[in-house]
């Protein structure tokens, strides 16, 4: 709330008037202590007490860029928007010096051509030293009609952007200003009647009279001279003028070329670096592409080889398998041969087949001659023992 424009305020140049100061400005003057103590609350009439108090001007300052109390005021100034007629008492003021800065510097800001220009002005003649803050902190003095000057020629006071105003001849040859009018000329005029008036009479007649210098003169010959002589006077005053603002002009142009000119080396050796670090890129992109395919290359042959020896492992494995499975199917069959071989020949396949029953019938015969006795005492006490155990007695 403490920072909204008053809502009666009228809009300066087709904007708040606040927005005549940078945002950033203006943010670091909200934040600083002397807005928020000595600023709050100020009105048009108690607004001067505290302009009365101010002993230097200056924009910011510092690491942190704090503004002077000279822009807070200025800024305040801004937000109230007092009337014209205080901003001019301010601008009269001759009492206090920094007063008379401070309404010079907001009329500068807010007023129309043809008030900075016919307020302004006459502070020309104000030598009255100021103090003022540079941007490290330290303190250089100028003089009133040093800092008025800047106001009017330059386009930056105070960390502060003016607004951009007509060239005087401009105005004078448009009729919305009349020629300036120097506060020497008066003594300059004052001067010249003097050497006029001390010029020696002439003398024409022994008898001691006198004649006038001037005589012979009519007075409309006498105003017409003056005003002749008033005329010249202001054509050279304002040929002067107007060849202090053309070399003004010239010199802000070459200036300005100068800065183009800065600009336009500048864009080109950026673009040349980014020329440089785009081909520096592309060639590295390119080495990284041929180290990749010379890795896939790498890879593809290590591949290649690896699957040439697993072939040749398998082929390998294969035929040890073939061999070792010829090699037992050879012992097979030898065994097999060995074993079906007989003395008398594969022929008598009917006389081996009743040699197992033949031995099968001599067993059986054997076994009846030598069967045991029952009554045999070991055979006894083996079958006590077996049905001891639960066991089958023996057959």
């Amino acid at each position: 709330m403490a920072n909204r424009t008053d809502p009666l305020a009228k809009s300066i140049h087709g904007t708040n008037p606040q927005n005549l100061v940078e945002k950033i400005v203006r943010s670091k003057i909200y934040q600083s202590t002397y807005w928020k103590e000595q600023c709050f609350g100020l009105t048009a009439e108690t607004l001067v007490d505290k302009a009365m108090e101010l002993d230097h001007t200056g924009g910011t300052y510092g690491g942190n860029r704090k503004p002077t109390p000279f822009l807070c005021l200025a800024l305040k100034m801004l937000q109230i928007q007092p009337d014209k007629d205080i901003v001019v008492e301010f601008i009269k003021n001759e009492d206090y010096k920094y007063v008379r800065v401070l309404g010079a510097f907001y009329l500068r800001l807010t007023g129309t051509v043809a008030d900075v220009y016919q307020y302004l002005e006459p502070l020309y003649n104000d030598y009255r030293k100021i103090r003022h803050k540079l941007s490290d902190g330290q303190f250089t003095l100028t003089h009133v009609d040093e800092f008025i000057d800047e106001l009017l020629t330059k386009d930056y006071s105070c960390d502060t952007a003016l607004p951009r105003i007509q060239k005087r001849w401009v105005l004078e040859a448009s009729g919305t200003l009349e020629p300036r009018r120097s506060a020497l000329e008066d003594d300059f005029e004052e001067e010249e009647e003097d050497k006029e008036e001390e010029q020696p009479m002439e003398i024409d007649e022994p008898n001691g009279h006198e004649k006038d210098n001037h005589r012979g003169r009519s007075p409309a010959r006498e105003r017409e001279r003056d005003r002749d002589r008033d005329r010249d006077r202001d054509r050279k005053h304002e040929r002067h003028h107007m060849d202090r603002d053309y070399d003004r002009d010239r010199d802000h142009d070459r200036e300005y070329g100068r800065g183009r000119e800065r600009d336009r080396d500048r864009d080109r050796e950026r673009d040349r670096n980014r020329d440089r670090d785009r081909d520096r890129h592309r060639l590295r992109d390119d080495d990284y592409s041929r180290d990749r395919d010379r890795d896939r290359e790498r890879d593809g042959r290590e591949r290649e080889r690896r699957d040439r020896d697993r072939g040749r492992h398998r082929s390998r494995s294969r035929s040890r398998d073939r061999r070792d499975r010829d090699r037992e199917d050879g012992e097979y069959r030898r065994r097999r041969g060995r074993g079906s071989a007989s003395p008398r020949g594969r022929g008598e396949d009917g006389a081996t087949r009743e040699e197992p029953k033949r031995k099968k019938e001599k067993k059986e015969k054997k076994g009846e001659g030598n069967a045991p006795d029952p009554n045999d005492p070991e055979i006894i006490e083996m079958n006590k023992l077996r049905a001891s155990l639960g066991l089958k007695p023996l057959k």
